[in-house]
């Protein structure tokens, strides 16, 4: 009797119920969309030599589909390298989307190029299948926009992350470690390419940096720019500034500065994909994404804002302005994709 009564109140008091505790031994069979980025690889060695790890053990890549992007020069020409790398590690490659989304329980949406995520991913969220979309989420704030009106629509838990903004030194800030934040300069590397809007490209990891510090409600944003260097600063609700510089010329690196009510931190230095992988991985289980829709969405009006002030010759730009277009058009693109079922 006294056995049962012990027996009964640890199970009473563990820190996993008896359901919590099924869904982390949960095994996923993960699949993959796009292999033209070295996230492809390296996200692939982390879950499937993952062994015994608590959090990632038990998901593993099994399928991926390799279609990219013809017109990427950097992306078509890694895809073969990189079709042979993934095979070593136990992964199946498959031509079929479809046929790849029906064989597996979550996904990774690794296409390098935004553009096609949106074509890509409607069958994944038509399926239910909780997915990762690997920056940029999209080829356009309107596409954006687009994905998550539809995941909404589908009811599919969807987020999209770059990894800086899992680093211990970024998360500190954000979990308050210097109070409440008053304003941020971030840096990263801000190679451009032409199909892309210029900051979408590369310049997302320092502003995914500024936005883990500062969250959503910016308001305006002028952009400085010269061959070599970019320069966009935001104002957001309250009056916070918040800064990001875009490096392709001399020293880069990924980092910045938080200030706040009880003090000044840095924001690197960058830990490695290991902790995103491991938000990926939870989010899968939980079907709670880490970063909400609404932050990832100011986050690309902030940007798709950058290229507007460039564009009306380096002035401030309204973000409610960029978003409100954008809105317009996602909504229009939302009703006709539904329609077409």
């Amino acid at each position: 009797m006294r056995f049962t009564l012990l027996l009964a109140l640890a199970l009473f008091c563990s820190p996993l119920s008896p359901g919590q505790a099924d869904e982390k031994a949960k095994q996923f069979r993960v699949g993959m969309i796009g292999l033209d980025t070295s996230h492809c690889l390296a996200f692939t060695e982390l879950l499937n030599k993952a062994g015994e790890d608590p959090v990632l053990g038990g998901c593993k890549v099994v399928l991926v589909y390799p279609k990219g992007s013809p017109d990427i020069e950097s992306s078509v020409k890694r895809v073969p390298e990189y079709t042979q790398k993934i095979k070593s590690l136990g992964v199946e490659v498959v031509e079929d989307l479809a046929s790849m989304i029906a064989q597996v329980d979550v996904v990774l949406l690794e296409t390098n190029d935004g553009r096609p995520h949106l074509e890509q991913v409607i069958p994944v969220l038509k399926a239910r299948k909780p997915v990762f979309i690997d920056k940029p989420v999209a080829g356009s704030l309107v596409d954006a926009m687009t994905i998550y009106r539809l995941a909404e629509h589908y009811q599919t838990p969807v987020f999209s992350s770059s990894s800086l903004r899992f680093a211990a030194a970024a998360q500190a800030v954000r979990n308050g470690s210097i109070g409440d934040v008053l304003g941020c300069d971030a840096f990263s590397p801000c190679s451009l390419e032409a199909t892309h809007p210029d900051l979408f490209w590369y310049g997302i990891h320092g502003c995914e940096t500024l936005f883990t510090a500062m969250g959503p409600g910016v308001e305006t944003v002028v952009r400085t720019s010269t061959k070599d260097f970019d320069v966009v600063t935001g104002v957001w609700t309250g009056g916070r500034i918040g800064t990001f510089r875009g490096i392709r010329a001399g020293s880069g690196g990924y980092g910045g500065t938080a200030f706040g009510t009880k003090g000044v931190a840095q924001m690197g230095p960058y830990d490695g994909y290991k902790p995103l992988v491991v938000e990926i991985v939870k989010f899968w289980r939980s079907g709670k994404p880490p970063v909400s829709a609404e932050e990832t969405i100011d986050l690309y009006a902030f940007m798709e804002a950058a290229d507007e002030s460039r564009r009306r010759g380096f002035v401030p730009v309204n973000v409610s302005e960029i978003r409100a277009h954008a809105a317009a058009a996602a909504d229009q693109k939302v009703r006709g994709i539904i329609a077409a079922q």
